[in-house]
């Protein structure tokens, strides 16, 4: 089933056509016509299965370009996520010509969005505290929404933006259409779907294989004393043309980071204790190849999408199954083939044997000759 079948106009198709998509994926088969059909949806899939042009698609298809009002509000946690979501809808709203997206999150000039926010803007994609902001202000007028998404809702929580949620839902129609999507289903989350969703869809897309099966996955055994040497030696081993190294948190980032540029290596690193200006300059030298190693916390894993990442290197192992699919899903995407390498410590090995337990695999060895 292509495209067409699923209900898209055929000018969207040969936009996305152009940018090199010509299949749907499975949450997109799934998700794309219960939205057309005006449906709430509560859908369940992780980072890097099409999610964003799941409900991207239909809500633009549902804008009328004539009307000088809001109509799709998205909403999401991280300016990151908010940034990327723009991007995609601003591929499809550029050849069409008619559609107006802007962005709204904070470390941006407030009074420039506000000038922004006075144009003709369709679609909005938000942070919950800019937002806010503009609502304070009344600047930004949201009752002629129709389309709500709400995006990583997941994530939206352990973030503690709850309240913020509610506040906004306030401000929207009681009769819009309300997207909910998240990574992982805690009771926080299914509880904030049955308050704010109208009879929903249920939708929920096993996406391990889709996410995993572009990704080669490896261990290397060390110690926390040698395991930057490690790093190093693996580096070498593998020469990766774009890689990410997580780290967990800011302070062993920024330590790695240094340590990296001491000795020679082109890194820099991306973490929350940046300003939003320099997150984005990280962000636009390493997507224009200027950075080869960017060295991040688990704010780059979600929504991170940049073309030609070849590496994963998990530097500190991941807390759990759904963080690690997160991050090595910035690797073997659109199509391409991925390596993720996890450094495993002695101490690492019961977080090691959950992440296989869920992902269902076991993860192979990969040896490192020292010279």
């Amino acid at each position: 089933m292509g495209f067409k079948e699923l209900g898209i106009h055929d000018e969207l198709i040969d936009i996305l056509l152009q940018n090199g998509i010509g299949e749907p994926t499975p949450i997109q088969k799934e998700t794309i016509p219960v939205i057309l059909e005006g449906k709430d949806v509560v859908g369940q899939a992780q980072t890097g299965t099409g999610k964003t042009l799941a409900f991207v698609l239909p809500l633009l298809q549902k804008v009328d370009a004539e009307r000088d009002a809001v109509q799709g509000l998205i909403v999401a946690p991280t300016r990151e996520l908010a940034i990327q979501i723009t991007a995609e809808v601003r591929k499809l709203t550029e050849a069409l010509g008619e559609i107006n997206v802007l962005a709204v999150y904070g470390g941006q000039d407030v009074i420039a969005q506000m000038h922004k926010l006075e144009g003709k803007v369709h679609v909005v994609v938000a942070t919950p505290g800019r937002l806010l902001d503009h609502i304070r202000r009344e600047t930004i007028d949201l009752s002629h929404v129709s389309t709500f998404v709400l995006d990583e809702a997941d994530q939206m929580l352990h973030i503690g933006f709850l309240d913020d949620i509610e506040d906004i839902m306030y401000e929207v129609p009681e009769d819009r259409q309300t997207l909910l999507f998240s990574a992982t289903m805690p009771d926080e989350v299914k509880k904030l779907a049955e308050t704010y969703t109208n009879d929903p869809q249920d939708i929920h897309v096993k996406t391990k294989q889709i996410t995993l099966k572009e990704i080669r996955q490896r261990i290397v055994e060390t110690t926390d004393r040698g395991k930057q040497n490690d790093l190093v030696q693996t580096i070498r081993l593998l020469r990766p043309y774009l890689a990410i190294i997580f780290c967990r948190t800011k302070r062993r980032a920024s330590k790695l980071n240094e340590a990296l540029q001491n000795m020679g290596y082109n890194s820099d690193e991306l973490h929350g204790d940046l300003s939003q200006a320099k997150r984005e300059d990280v962000m636009r030298r390493f997507r224009e190849g200027e950075i080869q190693f960017l060295v991040a916390t688990d704010v780059a894993a979600r929504g991170l999408d940049v073309d030609g990442v070849t590496h994963v290197f998990n530097y500190d192992i991941a807390l759990d199954a759904e963080s690690y699919i997160h991050r090595i899903g910035r690797t073997g995407r659109a199509g391409g083939k991925g390596l993720a390498v996890t450094f495993v410590a002695q101490k690492d090995r019961r977080l090691l044997q959950v992440i296989e337990r869920e992902t269902d695999q076991k993860l192979n060895v990969l040896k490192l000759e020292y010279m």
